[in-house]
């Protein structure tokens, strides 16, 4: 017999994460089968239905069908023991960290196969078993390896700053409740994050409903206004004719009504039948949509909502949160398609100073891959989708934070790249297994991990001697900070400029130094100038 394998076999197409993090499932008949192959949920109606909804299903196909789940990533150990003189029969053992065990049961053969899968794996090591002669083969046994940033790789402050809590948000007001030292709060929070109890309070701030010069008197008097104008707003949604309504009802009403009832419905805030915090977002999304026609409503928004609600509480002030964040916050992105290209292109660029050769994976897939699809989801509802919500509040927390960057978004994305897309380069994925890839990765992911990967990237994006001016838009908006010691980097010209004969930014375009024999011929330009750590 064999030991447990390291993870589960993965198949051309399955991620690195989801083998190692994605459920098993195994029946108690006498074959069983592990299915690691995750659906995955795109940015479409379908999408929509919550985790409450899947674990319901699962709990349910378990009490009728034997069926049980084993989740990899709190996997302590595996091990595949054999039964037979060909070792193709046998066991496999999963192990977790309490010493719970599951049994799956191979009758008919398979096991040596699946043992070859674990002993290629990455994200396995196989370790050697104490009683076990070396000339057997009776079992093997792996131990589960997981993602780790070396401390070589974090950024220099990282650990430096404590999550923000009631005595140190008190610290940065001052006796009339201003906001002192604004860019220091911006730093603590990108860092820290901030204390669950306090988020009601502070996220109005980073939100922009709320000034950082405001006094508190100041703050109560703009919520009275605020109230006034919200409920304005309503009574317009509410005074449309019988047209108007109809008209409203197709474009919008629709929409919105089915997508709250499944909107976070596993959160204790929104969950059980009739809730009335459900009928307080619906009406904030309907009346943003009266607010700002021009966006109206598209599926998604209520994922962005819900969160807010569900720590402002104030239905007035989270419309006027929500205000802010979709006109203020770049990672927010409107429906045109013109706003999403701009995001993409300076992620592949990114990704061409950070990830050479998962940027060159990209171009070999020609026009469909440049347009990365698997991370069109990430950016629109703000990793919402990809994160368990205290991590992805974190990461929301720390793009709003506007540290040194207004565009820490992109960092998180090509964070993600850095981690979990080496197998999408080692199996040459096409752009349709690589959407599969990335997808069978959410919530399977470590958000602390990649959150601390964007903050190195971000960092050693700072230390560039120079930057290539197709990133020149994506530096400058975030005003003092970006390089607050007062060095700028030089800009180099990236080409591609089809209405100006010389770059716009000024950037230089470096010729290399011609090769003896080489006179006279014309040097290509050098683009490929950026090292990054991994």
């Amino acid at each position: 017999m064999r030991p447990p394998c390291r993870g589960a076999p993965r198949c051309r197409g399955a991620s690195p994460r989801e083998t190692c993090d994605n459920h098993m499932t195994c029946s108690n008949s006498s074959t069983s089968s592990l299915d690691t192959s995750a659906q995955f949920q795109e940015n479409n109606r379908q999408a929509q239905n919550t985790r409450w909804d899947e674990q319901q299903k699962v709990f349910a196909l378990e009490q009728i069908c034997g069926v049980f789940r084993v989740d990899l990533g709190q996997m302590r150990s595996l091990r595949l023991f054999f039964s037979d003189e060909a070792c193709t029969s046998g066991q496999l053992v999963v192990a977790s960290r309490e010493s719970q065990y599951k049994i799956f049961h191979f009758h008919h053969g398979g096991l040596d196969k699946l043992s070859e899968v674990f002993q290629q794996w990455k994200y396995c090591t196989e370790t050697h078993l104490k009683d076990q002669l070396t000339d057997e083969k009776t079992c093997m046994q792996f131990s589960i390896r997981r993602p780790k940033l070396p401390s070589s790789e974090t950024h220099p402050e990282e650990n430096t700053y404590k999550r923000l809590d009631v005595t140190a948000w008190l610290n940065h007001l001052n006796e009339s409740g201003q906001v002192e030292e604004e860019y220091k709060l911006r730093k603590a929070i990108f860092f820290g994050g901030i204390d669950v109890s306090i988020r009601g309070e502070v996220w109005p701030f980073m939100l922009r409903y709320y000034s950082h010069e405001s006094t508190s008197e100041e703050r109560e008097a703009l919520r009275v206004q605020k109230r006034r104008e919200y409920f304005e707003i309503q009574q317009k949604r509410l005074s449309m004719t019988p047209d108007e309504h109809k008209e409203f009802w197709r474009n919008v009403q629709f929409t919105v009504d089915k997508d709250v009832v499944r909107t976070d419905r596993s959160n204790q805030f929104f969950r059980g039948e009739g809730n009335p915090n459900v009928e307080t977002m619906r009406r904030i999304l309907l009346n943003y949509a009266v607010y700002n026609p021009t966006i109206g409503y598209s599926q998604g928004m209520s994922d962005l909502v819900a969160p807010i609600l569900a720590e402002v509480l104030d239905e007035s002030d989270t419309f006027w949160c929500f205000v802010g964040l979709m006109q203020n916050t770049i990672f927010i992105s409107s429906p045109r398609d013109e706003d999403m290209e701009k995001q993409l292109m300076y992620l592949r660029e990114l990704l061409r100073l950070m990830h050479l050769r998962f940027y060159q994976h990209l171009v070999s897939l020609g026009e469909d891959g440049l347009q990365m699809l698997f991370c069109h989801r990430w950016i629109l509802l703000c990793f919402k989708r990809e994160f368990p919500d205290a991590e992805a509040l974190r990461m929301w927390e720390a793009c709003w934070a506007h540290y040194q960057t207004d565009y820490f978004h992109l960092f998180i994305c090509v964070a993600i790249v850095v981690i979990y897309g080496d197998d999408v380069i080692e199996q040459q994925l096409a752009t349709d297994q690589m959407l599969l890839h990335f997808g069978n990765l959410a919530m399977h992911m470590n958000g602390e991990l990649v959150l601390r990967k964007a903050r190195s990237l971000l960092y050693q994006f700072r230390l560039l001697p120079r930057v290539p001016c197709s990133l020149h838009d994506l530096c400058k908006l975030c005003g003092t900070g970006m390089w607050d010691s007062g060095y700028i980097p030089a800009v180099e010209c990236s080409g591609h400029h089809p209405e100006s004969e010389s770059c716009p930014y000024g950037g230089m375009v470096e010729v290399p130094s011609p090769k003896p024999g080489t006179e006279g011929k014309r040097g290509p330009k050098t683009r490929e100038v950026f090292a990054f750590r991994k």
